[in-house]
């Protein structure tokens, strides 16, 4: 096969990884890619947000199969274009990538089929919400309906933040268009966890489990980011665990979602807080999460390609999803500045001296032969496998000093408490 995969991410570097590992692959393109992917793919320097350029390089090129990485081209219709034009692709349509680019229908969605999840109100008047909220319990959750990056929840502590979360948001129109819109939520106590399938219509595969680290400093501190880091699998996801997450959230899901006309493919990722009632859902991806893709990935014993191709084929269901027994550990190294402001262009060194690692780039590029610089704020996720979490952490932490740029840093916390 010759395959497409559509981002410029490290989530995107590690699935274009383990496709380079599938017997079946003869080609890898990637749009627009990073210094990462060129090692082992060919790049394209076209957008991920731009879909004629992308439908025009996937025909041009007789790519047989399309895998698209972020969530924006998928709320953006990529799928439909893709199928419309007679060609196979990995990832959900725009109505069915509505469980991630639009938090009400999700939660609409969760409440009409009894799906376990926060209570909440959507609002689209700062009068309402802040009149709503000054008679709300502590801590209240302020969430922008669309698509943010990551950054459109506030977890407010006193009244007076979730007033100006939401003045942010409603009035000074921090996020645009989606922010137009905020869900004001119950706050929800517990262990999060990221889950994970592969989901052809109503079927639903084995599952993955991570946590990943949201915000930027040691001790969960400071703002929001892209992620800092992941690992897995939890010490708390069994059997048990397992079984009740794929009965009470996944397979309900898939099948709404399917009876509504709107069938879900690709890969379905949970947000779920283990509360003392159980496992809610706090918010559904229509994608592979980032950083947690970097560990999960190298993780599957089973041929991606293949499993990309039987999902976007209606046939998953002929395939077993062996995501195996091994531990991972992953580690974001980020710029100074960063979520805030970042210079880029910064000399990256160290990135052959690994040893027990794997590296991921991200917000990279290749300036000169032999000179790789920062492009981002997220730059790279360097990942270690082993037999356990604590084995994976050692083997990371034993191997990101060698790694450096101006001002890069990185949590020292990652799976500390597993």
């Amino acid at each position: 096969m010759k395959v497409l995969v559509v981002g410029g991410g490290a989530r995107e570097h590690a699935i274009v990884w383990k496709l380079n590992q599938s017997p079946s692959v003869d080609e890898l393109l990637v749009a627009p890619g990073n210094a990462g992917t060129v090692q082992i793919a060919s790049n394209f320097p076209v957008a991920a947000e731009d879909l004629d350029g992308l439908l025009r390089l996937a025909q041009e090129g007789s790519v047989d199969l399309t895998v698209v990485g972020p969530e924006g081209p998928l709320a953006a219709g990529i799928a439909d274009r893709f199928q419309d034009a007679g060609l196979a692709v990995f990832g959900p349509t725009q109505a069915a990538a509505r469980i991630e680019s639009s938090k009400t229908f999700a939660k609409e969605l969760m409440l009409d089929i009894g799906v376990p999840t926060a209570k909440a109100r959507t609002f689209s008047s700062f009068l309402q919400a802040s009149e709503y909220v000054r008679n709300s319990p502590l801590p209240i959750v302020v969430k922008a309906n669309g698509l943010t990056g990551g950054k459109g929840v506030v977890v407010t502590e006193s009244r007076k933040e979730a007033v100006q979360a939401l003045r942010e948001q409603l009035d000074a129109k921090k996020f645009g268009p989606a922010g137009a819109t905020v869900l004001v939520e119950e706050y929800l106590a517990g262990r999060e966890i990221s889950v994970f399938a592969f989901v052809d219509c109503r079927h639903v595969s084995s599952l993955v489990a991570a946590c990943d680290y949201k915000r930027v400093g040691d001790g969960d501190v400071g703002p929001n980011t892209g992620g800092m880091g992941s690992f897995t699998p939890p010490s708390f996801w069994n059997d048990e665990l397992d079984r009740q997450v794929r009965a009470e959230i996944m397979e309900p899901v898939a099948h709404a979602l399917a009876d509504r006309g709107t069938p879900y493919s690709g890969v379905l990722y949970a947000g779920i807080m283990i509360t003392e009632d159980g496992p809610k859902v706090y918010e559904f991806n229509c994608r592979l999460g980032d950083p947690e893709a970097q560990v999960v990935i190298p993780r599957l014993k089973s041929d991606l390609a293949e499993v990309m191709m039987s999902a976007a084929q209606g046939r998953l269901a002929e395939i077993d999803v062996d995501w195996g027994s091994e531990a991972g550990v992953g580690v974001v190294v980020a710029s100074g500045g960063y979520p805030g402001t970042y210079a880029t262009g910064l000399s990256i060194k160290g990135l052959d001296s690994l040893d027990g690692a794997t590296v991921f780039h991200a917000g990279t590029k290749i300036e000169r032969p032999g000179r790789v610089v920062t492009d981002g704020g997220r730059v790279l996720t360097v990942v270690s496998m082993a037999d356990s979490v604590e084995g994976a952490r050692r083997k990371v932490y034993a191997n990101l000093p060698r790694i450096s740029f101006k001002d890069s840093f990185y949590r020292g916390d990652i799976a500390a408490v597993a």
